[in-house]
């Protein structure tokens, strides 16, 4: 969740399943209450929240559903990328 000049909290969720060699899509994304929800729910579900401004912002302009543009591909592969890093370290 970012909070950009307005303090207004912002927040996206991206899926992304590799075996449907599709690319990541929009699953959530709001601002103000709605982003507290997303990230309260991500919290609870144990799926990691990344602070990312620039990237909430131009994934906020994109609606539920929508494929990731060509143009944020790497922006969202390094998330992935974290996300799954860290999700493989919390393995036994």
């Amino acid at each position: 969740m970012n909070k950009p000049k307005s303090d207004r909290p912002m927040a996206a969720a991206v899926k992304y399943d590799k075996e449907a060699r599709e690319a990541p899509h929009i699953v959530a994304s709001g601002t103000g209450k709605v982003a507290e929800r997303i990230v309260e729910i991500a919290t609870q579900s144990n799926v990691p929240v990344v602070e990312d401004a620039a990237l909430v912002s131009a994934l906020l302009a994109l609606e539920v559903g929508d494929e990731i543009p060509v143009e944020l591909y790497e922006a969202v592969a390094k998330v992935l990328t974290f996300v799954y890093r860290l999700d493989s370290s919390r393995r036994p």
